[in-house]
């Protein structure tokens, strides 16, 4: 029996606040913290004499990482966010053909494709949702990439990524899950994702300059990085500076530079609690949050913009209607409702540390309006 009131109280922004804003940037956890300035206090009393214990532990975090989604820890590097995890898909993809997109993307999904001159085709959504048949459809021989975000920033419109993969053809399937890893129960392998990237500091709670990228090893196999560092080849730590011997079959060969360890072990932090509550409880958790808000919402009278008629479809995010989005958010804000302001209204983002005494207080909030 999983204790939420114990996890909850593993994050500290939730004992003043209805923190309902993970779909922005997710509290950072007590473990999460404490990876973080363990390393930074050990190397202010130490420097850098723990530079090898350091690098061991960086592999071990991307162990987890590959635990998480189901891949090969060969398959995993580090960045720093959700855009350079998209570039460095997008420099393994070049060259691939034309992208297959929607117009409800965030824009790292699709203008870093269209800075290299490649073609985007964007399918419109039908009452908000990206059906799966209207992908199929655009797609020509000059196709070669269906690039679309896991859960929509935009909605909370989430897709159905077994069905893509199912009907993707050759055609290589590009996941942004930012919105997603850390809220949902993600299998690279049996959703045949060639690529996938996320960030660290929204639903996986692990603060900004955090992230990973997938890349299969098909991919790998078949591509060469456009841009490398001297820890990208084999034996780096030989300095042969009139040769190049990329690492074979590791995605690590992006990573460039030497390690941001205090992102790195923050997120092997919040990687290993989402592993211990396990990542089918919490998508479990945060469904049931977001259909208790939705009901609520809707029973005092708030117009949900998020599909709602399609179960499978939903996410632990909510987009609200509002006539004055920056008025509601900052009357929410100062009776301790913490949501995005949206264009068309504000956005409610229930995780797994959330619970009904925060849907409560915003209702209760809402009303008051």
């Amino acid at each position: 029996m999983i204790n939420w009131d114990e996890i909850r109280r593993e994050f500290p922004a939730t004992e003043k606040v209805a923190y309902l804003n993970s779909a922005a940037a997710g509290p950072v956890s007590r473990a999460a913290c404490t990876a973080a300035a363990d390393y930074y206090e050990t190397m202010m009393r130490d420097g850098d004499v723990h530079w090898m214990r350091w690098l061991a532990e960086r592999e071990a975090v991307r162990s987890r990482l590959a635990s998480l989604i189901n891949a090969e820890p060969d398959e995993i590097a580090f960045t720093t966010n959700t855009s350079s995890g998209m570039i460095a898909i997008i420099d393994a993809l070049e060259g691939r053909g034309s992208v297959i997109s929607c117009d409800l993307e965030f824009p790292v999904t699709t203008i870093p494709w269209m800075q290299r001159g490649i073609e985007v085709t964007f399918v419109s959504p039908v009452a908000g949702e990206l059906r799966g048949e209207d992908i199929a459809h655009a797609m020509t021989a000059a196709t070669g990439v269906v690039a679309v975000s896991h859960v929509q920033f935009s909605n909370g419109f989430r897709m159905d990524l077994e069905r893509l993969g199912s009907i993707k053809a050759e055609h290589a399937l590009v996941v942004n899950a930012s919105q997603s890893v850390g809220a949902f129960d993600i299998d690279v392998k049996r959703l045949r994702i060639d690529a996938l990237c996320a960030t660290g500091h929204k639903w996986m709670c692990a603060g900004y300059g955090s992230g990973f990228v997938y890349l299969s090893r098909a991919l790998q196999q078949r591509s060469r990085p456009r841009s490398i560092s001297w820890l990208s080849v084999e034996e780096p730590f030989e300095m042969r500076n009139r040769e190049i011997r990329l690492r074979q079959d590791a995605a690590a060969r992006v990573e460039l530079g030497c390690p941001h360890f205090a992102g790195m072990f923050a997120l092997g932090a919040s990687t290993q609690m989402i592993l211990e509550v396990g990542p089918a409880a919490i998508q479990t958790r945060v469904l049931t949050l977001n259909q208790l808000l939705t009901d609520r919402l809707t029973e005092i009278g708030w117009q949900v913009l998020s599909p709602l008629t399609n179960v499978g479809a939903r996410s632990a995010e909510t987009l609200v209607a509002a006539e004055r989005p920056k008025r509601v958010v900052s009357q929410l804000m100062q009776r301790g409702v913490i949501v995005t302001e949206k264009p068309e209204g504000f956005r409610v983002a229930t995780h797994f540390f959330n619970n009904g005494e925060d849907i409560d207080r915003l209702i209760a909030a809402l009303k008051e309006l």
